[in-house]
């Protein structure tokens, strides 16, 4: 008995050879791919909290300015004489305290986090 393979038959055969390997492939990248994407996810999660620190540092650092600002605008009233001096004295305190405060309470949440 004679068999033979005509082109078509040939050319079929080495599509579905294609064809096979092209899904294993498509198994291989996908299963990469998963874990790629648990990797980003696990990055994205760290810069979420990065962006969360740096938010809450940036408030506290405006609050510092902000006291600062009346602290520095006392002692111009001072010197203007628009401004009694005990009233000045009481604001720098309160500045300073408020930036004694904020530089504590980032020493604990260092500690915390680190």
């Amino acid at each position: 008995m004679d068999a033979a393979i005509t082109m078509k038959d040939a050319g079929l055969l080495i599509l579905g050879i294609g064809l096979i390997i092209l899904v294993f492939y498509a198994i291989y990248l996908v299963r990469h791919l998963s874990v790629t994407a648990k990797s980003v996810n696990k990055i994205l999660a760290d810069a979420e909290e990065i962006s969360e620190i740096a938010v809450r540092r940036s408030k506290d650092m405006d609050k510092l300015i902000g006291n600062a600002s009346e602290s520095v605008g006392g002692l111009a009233d001072i010197l203007k004489g628009n401004q009694s001096t005990i009233a000045a004295l009481t604001s720098i305190v309160n500045a300073l305290s408020s930036l004694k405060n904020l530089i504590r309470d980032g020493k604990k949440k260092e500690g915390k986090q680190g």
